[in-house]
């Protein structure tokens, strides 16, 4: 009987023009995913736009799921280093709300795109194993800025518990607005109310 290969660990950018070449494939993924529903996206379609090798690609990127649940990862964490605000008149909890409502916004504005991200990233959750160089829940961008937020500087157990139930609760939030079952103003109300039910005993 054959042997079965298995797939192999996505490698990770070392040189300047590595990095580069792995941010012009999230790019291409980023304009493809908007452009065509995720189905029919192809994975010679992205190497070509993103001017790389197919094999380049599976290098970096041995799925199409890596891909875009990577890039999904990538725009949080630039919402987060870009446009997250510190908490102000509203406080610390309401700011976490309403941050996480500017986050849907933002990926709200590409409707196909986004549905692409979250099927992704739902389907590399399932995946066992998970692929090594996606999110670890607890370190991720958004989990440490509403500990940030929070004023959390040494987060135990509990406060890293709370902060990923709000973003299992953001991720059902912007599902419903996705699909449409859910206005924004709506999608506001419920984040900052999640977010006063599941945080007012971590503020520090």
């Amino acid at each position: 009987m054959g042997r079965i290969a298995q797939q192999r660990p996505a490698a990770t950018p070392a040189s300047a023009g590595q990095v580069a070449r792995r941010g012009a494939i999230l790019r291409a993924a980023a304009e493809l995913g908007a452009e065509a529903e995720f189905d029919r996206v192809q994975m010679a379609d992205l190497a070509t736009r993103a001017g790389v090798a197919l094999g380049t690609l599976y290098r970096y990127f041995p799925t199409k799921t890596e891909v875009f649940a990577t890039l999904f990862q990538e725009q949080i964490a630039t919402f987060v280093a870009d446009r997250w605000q510190p908490p102000e008149g509203d406080g610390a909890v309401e700011r976490v709300g309403r941050n996480l409502a500017a986050l849907n916004a933002t990926l709200l504005r590409s409707p196909r795109l986004c549905s692409a991200m979250l099927r992704a990233t739902a389907a590399a959750y399932m995946s066992q194993p998970p692929p090594e160089q996606l999110w670890l829940e607890s370190e991720s961008a958004l989990t440490q800025a509403i500990l940030d937020t929070l004023g959390i500087e040494q987060p135990g157990p509990d406060d890293h518990s709370a902060a990923l139930l709000l973003i299992y609760s953001w991720w059902g939030v912007l599902t419903s607005s996705l699909s449409r079952r859910m206005s924004p103003e709506r999608a506001e109300h419920e984040l900052c109310r999640a977010a006063s039910l599941i945080l007012a005993d971590h503020i520090h």
